[in-house]
């Protein structure tokens, strides 16, 4: 959910091709150093596949993190919102490029000027709601995280501020808030069902869930804390502050095969990927499309996108040879750094093309202060 080191981490690390490696002593490394509790990866070159972990699953009671643990996925909820949007386009129930207010009449301001396709890449210029103090998933929010929430509050809390006519992209969990109202509206169902309906059921992803108002984890999973400064449990929390921007829940493996699947050209048309993959400058070390990021380096290009709920931190990343990695981190009293990230992504797709001449540099500079956390998140 916000831009800070993970952006620059990601953008340095990960690349096109390589070889599936082992890369459970880099995990080790990453606990053993304080960044994390717990942390896994599940790297695939398309043929093999391994799958590690690391750290305890609960820092008071032990026990070693399953592999195949669930965990909270952020803004990787917004590639499958977004991925169900384009359907609807292939289905010609929207357009890219109609004004939003065609669809939702009234409910956005300006929405006669901001498309569709502007909402999917955050270039609609909508403040952010989670900029708000209370309004973060990246914070610790005491009694009030387990609150319940409506899209449209939501809503009413971002519309009651304007960004500033600066010309910059801006990332805004707001779109997504008004996307998964876009997706009730031309299906009459919640967004959710339609998830599971178009996404979920068709690839066999039984381990990924669209929680609602529910405020835990299926098991197994690994605890996620926060530093106050000592680690608080912040593993249970409604995730409806988050809604279509965030709240969802998955398995490395479950966002393996999705990223696959979408990428392979399995759940839209070549059209709507083509526009998916459609990038515009961000100035945050990488580029935006439609609910995907890209990171070009000298090694290549990897599609995917990160995403950040307290206490996780997630990567799935996929290149155009078929090279995968997915990682969650639970992170410790401090998050892990870039150096400690990197090493494991820049193994994973780049190979010896990675190694030697230093790391690669990202596509671009970050616009705001970096620290380890995924691209845009929550944070305000």
């Amino acid at each position: 959910m916000m831009q800070t080191m993970m952006n620059v981490l990601v953008a340095a690390a990960v690349a096109a091709g390589g070889q599936t490696v082992d890369v459970r002593s880099d995990l080790e490394r990453i606990v053993s150093g304080g960044g994390a509790t717990a942390a896994l990866a599940r790297v695939s070159d398309g043929h093999r596949t391994w799958t590690g972990a690391a750290g305890v699953r609960d820092i008071e009671r032990g026990g070693r993190p399953s592999p195949g643990g669930y965990f909270r996925i952020g803004s990787v909820t917004k590639t499958f919102v977004a991925t169900v949007v384009l359907q609807l386009v292939d289905e010609g129930k929207v357009r890219l490029d109609d004004p939003v207010d065609e669809y939702l009449p009234g409910l956005v301001p300006d929405g006669e000027q901001i498309t569709v396709r502007r909402l999917l890449n955050h270039t609609s210029h909508l403040y952010d709601y989670m900029s708000e103090p209370g309004y973060s998933t990246n914070r610790w929010r005491g009694d009030a995280r387990f609150r319940s929430y409506q899209p449209r509050e939501l809503l009413k809390v971002a519309f009651a501020k304007k960004l500033p006519d600066d010309g910059k992209w801006h990332y805004s969990n707001t779109n997504y808030v008004v996307l998964g109202l876009l997706v009730e509206k031309l299906t009459g169902h919640p967004y959710g069902e339609e998830v599971k309906r178009r996404v979920l059921r068709p690839l066999g992803l039984r381990h990924t869930v669209v929680p609602g108002d529910r405020a835990g984890l299926p098991s197994p999973h690994a605890k996620g804390y926060e530093p106050l400064p000592g680690l608080v449990d912040a593993t249970r929390m409604n995730p409806s502050l988050d809604w279509a921007a965030g709240e969802m829940i998955s398995t490395a493996a479950d966002l393996e095969r999705f990223m696959s699947a979408l990428l392979g050209g399995k759940l839209i048309s070549k059209a709507s990927l083509k526009a998916m993959r459609t990038t515009v400058e961000t100035g945050a070390g990488f580029g935006y499309g439609l609910g995907l990021q890209a990171y070009s380096l000298p090694c290549g290009t990897v599609w995917g996108h990160s995403g950040e709920l307290i206490g996780y931190l997630t990567f799935t990343f996929r290149s155009d040879s078929g090279t995968s990695m997915t990682l969650s981190i639970n992170p410790s009293t401090r998050n892990p750094t870039t150096e400690e990230v990197m090493g494991i992504a820049v193994r994973t797709f780049c190979g010896s093309a990675g190694q030697g001449g230093g790391a690669p540099s990202p596509s671009g500079s970050a616009s705001s202060p970096v620290a380890v956390s995924p691209a845009p998140s929550s944070r305000p």
